[in-house]
């Protein structure tokens, strides 16, 4: 009996020790590694990302004299370098490490000057693994006020073109071969079409995204009303499911259905880079939505047609230099097209995923011929319909007016009279006499415009 007893207590021992072993087992594997870290530095923050090989959880605190921020990771280790980031140009000096609790991480930013921080977590999506980014606000240095552009007395003013590089930071938008990037190739043509822009007098051309960060879309559109933009550019070279698809594009929002499955699949692809690029919070500042929704509604009925107009000679100006994908202007909800005030367009200027457009793409000639196609097609529309206080309608007041015949009004004469038998419109005689109303008087010297 003795004799059993000690085997069944050498066996129970053993399971105990394998239950052990397991547990243990288990809760090293638990632990999530920090494979990689990236700093990226925006006009008003910086951003610091923690790659992660599975979901933890997180919290950070600030300390004062001197200035840090300690962010804790729970259940987690540092498989990555810290040496090899670079943190020229941000508020932070140093990075340091350590483990503290057995498993938990503790990182501590040493930084330079006081800054407003934020944090969040990222869940895996879109071939990027669960991400922890803290974003490090400056202080001081942003308003949050609008800019209040005052015109000096008596002088016209310059058509503002908002363009926007699409993606960037985080988020690099479509691959192509040999490590192209559209992040990369969008913000060279963004740049080309902005040096193009601001050497045309009555012209400003104003990047939304001057460097290597993501900017969330809303923030895009936000940006572009800002600046108090007359058209806003989205530039992209997006991918498809295959290599074949090619050429460009001009897409304007819809607010229904995508004018192709094309469509459809890139704005889906386009609204989902707020996951990619690391938007994480969730907005308090949107008030009642049905009513934003209805005032979105009214203003966007007039803002869509105008996008509509400046896409179609865009559209017709690229597909003299490039292949066209489509041959009109498409449609899909493109949530950086949602602008309810300023005309918005995106324009493809090509799929990176075909390897013979990506070649094109790669090269700085093939990129100042879209960017010159795009202001080509952006000047046509602007040349038919100036802003009305803008250098460009005067100028073209201007001409019509020299180019004008003179007609003294007749006894019996009315401006609708008269525009009939010169076979133009009410509207056009007044715009070019800049007549207050629709009244004149017997004698009266106007222009009638050139048929």
């Amino acid at each position: 009996m003795v004799a059993v007893n000690t085997k069944l207590s050498r066996q129970f021992r053993r399971l105990l020790c394998l239950c052990l072993l397991l547990i243990f087992s288990s809760a090293s594997l638990a632990v999530v590694s920090v494979e990689g870290l990236r700093v990226w530095r925006a006009p008003d923050h910086t951003r610091l990302v923690f790659d992660l090989s599975g979901p933890v959880t997180h919290k950070i605190f600030p300390l004062a004299n001197p200035n840090r921020l300690v962010i804790d990771i729970g259940e987690s280790q540092l498989n990555a370098s810290l040496a090899a980031l670079s943190l020229e140009g941000t508020p932070i000096q140093t990075v340091r490490s350590a483990q503290r609790n057995k498993n938990d991480l503790r990182v501590v930013l040493d930084l330079s000057v006081a800054v407003k921080p934020r944090s969040f977590i990222l869940k895996k999506h879109g071939g990027k693994n669960d991400r922890l980014v803290i974003d490090l606000f400056d202080l001081g240095v942003v308003s949050t006020k609008k800019k209040v552009v005052v015109k000096p007395k008596g002088k016209q003013r310059d058509i503002i073109v908002a363009i926007d590089a699409g993606h960037g930071g985080e988020d690099p938008g479509a691959s192509g071969p040999r490590r192209l990037r559209e992040k990369n190739v969008v913000l060279a043509i963004s740049k080309e079409l902005a040096k193009l822009i601001n050497k045309e007098k009555g012209f400003r051309a104003e990047l939304v995204r001057t460097g290597d960060y993501y900017i969330p879309h809303k923030r895009r559109r936000d940006i572009a009303r800002e600046k108090r933009a007359d058209l806003f550019i989205s530039i992209h070279a997006d991918a498809f499911k295959s290599p074949k698809p090619y050429g460009a594009s001009v897409f304007a929002l819809s607010r229904r259905g995508a004018s192709s499955e094309t469509a459809r699949f890139l704005a889906k692809r386009e609204n989902e880079s707020d996951l990619i690029g690391g938007y994480g919070s969730v907005s308090l500042d949107d008030k009642d939505k049905v009513l934003a929704g209805v005032l979105v509604d009214l203003s966007m009925t007039a803002t869509l047609g105008s996008s509509l107009d400046v896409g179609g000679d865009v559209l017709s100006a690229l597909g003299r230099v490039a292949p066209l994908h489509k041959k009109q202007v498409e449609q899909a909800a493109f949530a950086v097209l949602k602008s309810p005030d300023v005309p918005s367009i995106l324009v493809e200027t090509g799929f990176i995923s075909n390897p013979s457009e990506a070649k094109k793409l790669s090269t700085a000639s093939y990129r100042r011929k879209l960017a010159k196609a795009v202001f080509k097609g952006v000047k046509g529309y602007f040349g038919k319909n100036p802003p009305a206080d803008s250098y460009l309608a005067s100028r073209k007041g201007a001409v019509q007016r020299a180019a004008a015949k003179d007609y003294v009004i007749a006894r019996g004469d009315t401006l609708s009279t008269v525009a009939r038998r010169f076979n133009s419109s009410v509207s056009e005689i007044r715009q070019l006499n800049r007549l207050p109303n629709t009244l004149v008087k017997v004698g009266q010297r106007i222009k009638i415009p050139n048929s």
